[in-house]
């Protein structure tokens, strides 16, 4: 299935709709601690761009070497820090509870939109 326009669009709306939720649950409740998770948003595709020759298919295949395995680790460590952060902040008592929810509503929509464009790029060639 080929990548069309509408696509592309209803993925930046997704994603623009991540960063939103990101930018609201620091600005409403002035606290820019959750902001901190969105450094996690940067770690989370260097892995694939290192290990995975800049593609997300050496995530849904079984064979590679210990680099690929370390790199999966890594992915795997950095998504789950995205929502450790929050969740950690929230019990120090550093953000409110409304920012620690917007934060994984956040984090989720970010992970629906990286899973539809690994879903629609998964056929093409590159």
């Amino acid at each position: 299935m080929a990548m069309t326009v509408e696509g592309l669009a209803g993925l930046a709306c997704m994603f623009s709709t991540s960063v939103l939720l990101q930018i609201l649950a620091c600005a409403l409740y002035n606290n820019w601690w959750p902001m901190l998770a969105a450094l996690m948003y940067i770690i989370v595709p260097m892995p694939c761009l290192f290990f995975g020759d800049g593609s997300t298919r050496f995530l849904s295949s079984g064979e590679g070497g210990a680099w690929m395995k370390a790199a999966k680790f890594l992915t795997g460590m950095s998504a789950m820090g995205s929502l450790a952060i929050p969740a950690i902040l929230r019990h120090a008592g550093l953000i409110e509870t409304g920012a620690m929810f917007i934060e994984f509503t956040s984090f989720f929509i970010l992970v629906c939109t990286v899973l539809c464009f690994h879903r629609a790029t998964l056929d093409e060639e590159w």
